[in-house]
C-alpha cells in the first residue's frame, strides 16, 4: 500500500505540519479535523497514520519535524522531464520538438567517459552508426566498452554454433564496425542459437548505458533505417541507478555463462 503522507503535496504537509506544531489539531487525529488541509478523500488514511505514528511514540514536535522534511524532500526533487527525454525517429510533426534517436545515439557515444554498454538485435550500417563511437575509443582508450548482440540464426545453416558466431564476428568486424579502428568487447549468445531447443528466443533489447548515469531504451535497430527513418520512438534516461541495474542485468548473464566474449 502507498504511503499515504507521500501522496500530499508540499503545501499540504506544510499546513498539517504547522496546525499539529500550534495546536490546532490534536490527538486523537480525527478525519474531520483534516479535512481542510489534506482534503475528504485522503482525511481518513492520513488520520490513520499519524495515529499509527504516535502510538510509536512520536511527540506533535517531531511529527511536525518530519512533516516539513518530507515536504522539503518533495520539494527539491526534480520533476520527471528534467530526468527523462522522449527520443523518436520519423517525419518532423507540427509543434512537436523531440531529439532524434541518431542524434541521441551518437551523442551519447561522444560524451563517454568511462563506459558504454550496448545491446542489439539487428546492425546495418553499422560502421556509420558506431562511427562516434570509435572515434570515442582512440581518444579515450580507457573507455570500457561491451556489446551484446543477436547472432541471426540462418534457416537450414547446418553448422556449428560456434562457426556462426565466427562468422557473424567477421561480418561485424570487416562491415559493421569503422575501419582500422580498436574494437569493443563483443558478446554472444549460444543458447538463443540452439536448434534443439524449439523456442530459443533472441536477443531482442535494443539500448544503451554510459558512465552509470545515463540509459538509453529504444524500439530502434542500430541500423539506418531505425536511427533516421522508421517511425521509432525511445526514451532517455538520467538515473544512475538504472544504468547500474542495466549494467549489473547484462553482467549477471556473463557471470551465468548466458553470454560469452566472441571478441
Amino acid at each position: 500500500m502507498k504511503e499515504p503522507l507521500l501522496s500530499l503535496a508540499p503545501t499540504e504537509l506544510n499546513a498539517l505540519a504547522a496546525s499539529i506544531r500550534s495546536g490546532r489539531i490534536t490527538l486523537p487525529f480525527s478525519a474531520n479535523s483534516l479535512q481542510r488541509i489534506v482534503g475528504t478523500a485522503d482525511a481518513d488514511l492520513i488520520s490513520r497514520r499519524l495515529e499509527a505514528l504516535a502510538s510509536l511514540g512520536m511527540s506533535p514536535e517531531a511529527m511536525s519535524a518530519c512533516l516539513e522534511l518530507v515536504a522539503q524532500s518533495v520539494n527539491s526533487r526534480p520533476a520527471l522531464e528534467d530526468l527523462v527525454d522522449l527520443v523518436t525517429t520519423g517525419p518532423e510533426a507540427g509543434g512537436v520538438a523531440n531529439r532524434g534517436t541518431g542524434v541521441v545515439v551518437a551523442d551519447l557515444f561522444r560524451n563517454a567517459e568511462k563506459s558504454v554498454l550496448v545491446a542489439g538485435y539487428a546492425i546495418y550500417q553499422g560502421h556509420k552508426i558506431f562511427l562516434s563511437l570509435a572515434e570515442r575509443m582512440e581518444r579515450c582508450p580507457d573507455l570500457h566498452v561491451r556489446m551484446f548482440l543477436d547472432v541471426p540464426r540462418t534457416r537450414g545453416d547446418s553448422s556449428s554454433i560456434s562457426n556462426q558466431i565466427a562468422r557473424f564476428v567477421q561480418r561485424f568486424k570487416t562491415s559493421q564496425w569503422p575501419d582500422s579502428a580498436h574494437m569493443p568487447h563483443v558478446y554472444c549468445c549460444e543458447q538463443t542459437m540452439d536448434a534443439e531447443n524449439a523456442k530459443p528466443g533472441s536477443l531482442h533489447a535494443k539500448c544503451i548505458a554510459v558512465d552509470d548515469k545515463q540509459v538509453f531504451v529504444s524500439s530502434a535497430n542500430f541500423t539506418e533505417a531505425g536511427q533516421d527513418r522508421n517511425i521509432e520512438v525511445g526514451l532517455l534516461v538520467r538515473s544512475a541507478v538504472l544504468s547500474e541495474r542495466l549494467n549489473r542485468f547484462f553482467e549477471s548473464l556473463v557471470d551465468n555463462h548466458y553470454f560469452r566474449r566472441a571478441i
